[in-house]
């Protein structure tokens, strides 16, 4: 009811003649906008057999349609939402025969008209090629290097500042295997040096690159002459048993097939303690005019010893026979002091009482050692010493003993040594025997 009634009295003061209130004008539609086309893949778009397709994008804002042309020709586009706007994107191929500059536009509609141009450009793959390639000089001694040299040119220019890979392939092997790079100066020449360790071929590869064709030389064969063989006769360790801490002498003879005695080469000793799996380097010499070689070194345990040639250009190594060596536990120095016969002098016949004291060396000072002594004795006018008999130190190295004594002479006493220390002789006590 109160509807009506409200109805009713606008109608009422319309019909009145009451001024109508003045409409709102409309506001007007943005205009449209485009962005720049972009290419993918980035320009310039390298052809190398195969056409390559290449993708046209673009936004718009504002648009209810667009359209892209290249070189004036219409490529369907399509639209996605992208934001506030829309994203467009359309696809054409090209091919070798399309290497050149090309145009593009693109269009958008909506309250009105924008539009966008550029271009871009397809290029055809470089063509390269390796010319020149040598691999010199072609006969060598395994270990001589070999200068690997040539050059780079794409489509007939030199190809600079590109990486080249250095291969080989080993007589009897089918496959190359890569033993350098080098990269490309000026022109496209390139050069190196590398080893040779045996006969085969040589040659450069450029692999493919995004904006060039890759290629490969022309192989070039070298020679290896054959290793000389090197042998190491009459090797020997002296002496053959020693004390810890004596030296030993080595010495050899150091030849090489076809040319006999080798001079001025290193030979290493190695010794390999007994128990020992490896071998290990002791010490050096230098072969003389005629091969021969003279080294030596403290011996400090039980094993073997041998001589190894490494070997140099163009002659194999070679190793000795072993030559064992024995080693005993070092041993101390002993004396003989205060010897004595008495009486001086003594009647034919009568009872000689002769003393002294054995002693080993301990740190650096002196101990009573008991141990097996020989009492000797040497006739006037005779040469050679004769044994007497064989008495015990006690244990504080003390000796003491009698004997007859029926001629006119020298005595002492003779410590041979044991396994703890080395052998000493006393003084020597001459005694006049009367008649």
């Amino acid at each position: 009811m109160l509807q009506r009634i409200r109805v009713a009295a606008l109608a009422l003061v319309l019909g009145a003649g009451t001024p109508a209130l003045s409409p709102v004008p409309a506001t007007a539609a943005p205009a449209p906008t485009i962005s720049q086309v972009s290419v993918s893949p980035a320009a310039p778009i390298v052809v190398f057999d195969a056409d390559v397709a290449v993708t046209f994008t673009f936004t718009t804002t504002n648009a209810t349609a667009a359209a892209l042309k290249i070189d004036g020709a219409p490529v369907a586009v399509t639209s996605a939402p992208d934001g506030a706007g829309l994203k467009w994107t359309g696809t054409k191929s090209f091919g070798p025969g399309a290497a050149g500059r090309h145009a593009i536009s693109a269009t958008a509609q909506g309250d009105g008209e924008v539009s966008t141009s550029g271009s871009f450009q397809v290029v055809r793959a470089l063509t390269t090629a390796i010319r020149d390639f040598d691999a010199g000089p072609d006969v060598v001694d395994r270990g001589d290097t070999v200068r690997v040299s040539g050059r780079l040119v794409a489509d007939r220019e030199g190809y600079a500042g590109q990486s080249v890979s250095i291969t080989f392939r080993e007589r009897g092997s089918d496959a190359y295997r890569e033993v350098a790079k080098v990269t490309t100066g000026r022109g496209g020449w390139f050069g190196t040096r590398v080893r040779a360790g045996a006969t085969g071929w040589w040659r450069a590869e450029f692999a493919a690159t995004a904006t060039a064709r890759g290629s490969v030389a022309d192989a070039d064969r070298v020679d290896v002459r054959r290793d000389l063989g090197s042998r190491i006769s009459r090797f020997g360790a002296r002496q053959e048993r020693v004390e810890q801490g004596d030296r030993l002498t080595f010495t050899g003879v150091l030849t090489i097939e076809r040319r006999g005695g080798a001079p001025g080469r290193r030979v290493a000793i190695a010794f390999k303690a007994d128990g020992s799996p490896r071998w290990q380097y002791v010490t050096s010499a230098t072969t003389g005019r005629d091969g021969r070689f003279h080294a030596s070194a403290p011996a400090r345990a039980s094993g073997w010893w041998r001589a190894e040639y490494r070997g140099g250009r163009g002659v194999d190594g070679s190793v000795s026979g072993p030559d064992r060596v024995r080693v005993d536990p070092a041993r101390a120095d002993a004396r003989l002091i205060a010897f004595d016969a008495r009486p001086e002098p003594v009647k034919r016949g009568r009872t000689l009482t002769v003393t002294g004291l054995l002693q080993a060396g301990d740190h650096g000072s002196w101990r009573g050692h008991r141990a097996k002594v020989a009492l000797m004795f040497k006739p006037l006018d005779a040469r050679k010493w004769q044994y007497v008999k064989s008495i015990w130190s006690d244990g504080g190295g003390r000796l003491a003993t009698t004997i007859r004594a029926w001629n006119s002479g020298h005595w002492k006493f003779a410590f041979g040594g044991d396994r703890r220390t080395h052998g000493d002789d006393s003084r020597t006590d001459y005694v006049r025997v009367r008649r």
